[in-house]
């Protein structure tokens, strides 16, 4: 055996996934099928019956943010809420920090996530890890979508606003 293999040997551990890592997993999987349920819907009602309410052009662009601003807050309390529950089970993990508002910091640690921010004075510890960085990924899926929808909203904005010139 060589000197890299016998390091790797003692450095290497094992890939072994426990139960409360398979419960938040599965957890984590459900919660981003939800949000992305919840978002598809919020974005093809808004780009889709927006449109047919005769708003005029600039009331639409408002109306498909505030659409999208909507989903994201309540993707974001999907996940605090759910924190908020997993908190009675210490067996998948925690989240250390200060709390001062009670359920509300669950709702800031998810907005800092989703957004990935990320300031770091709420910490995940054991299996709800997972969770964080499943939430992190989702909120940043859906934020780049909604900025796609927005530009092209946008785009079909300024479409209509040269045709009328």
């Amino acid at each position: 055996m060589t000197l890299p293999e016998a390091m790797l040997e003692t450095t290497r551990r094992g890939f072994d996934v426990s139960g409360p890592q398979l419960l938040v997993g599965g957890i984590s999987a459900l919660l981003a099928l939800i949000c992305v349920l919840v978002h598809y819907e919020v974005m093809s009602w808004s780009s889709h019956l927006l449109p047919r309410l005769g708003l005029a052009r600039r009331a639409r662009i408002v109306a498909v943010i505030l659409a999208m601003l909507t989903a994201h807050v309540i993707e974001v309390w999907i996940y605090g809420l759910t924190y908020w529950l997993l908190e009675g089970w210490p067996s998948l993990g925690r989240i250390e920090g200060s709390f001062d508002e009670g359920a509300l910091d669950f709702i800031y640690f998810s907005v800092t996530s989703y957004t990935t921010l990320g300031l770091g004075d709420m910490i995940p510890t054991g299996a709800i890890r997972i969770l964080c960085g499943s939430e992190v990924l989702v909120g940043f899926t859906l934020i780049t979508w909604s900025a796609s929808l927005a530009f092209l909203e946008m785009q079909r904005d300024w479409y209509e606003f040269r045709r009328l010139r």
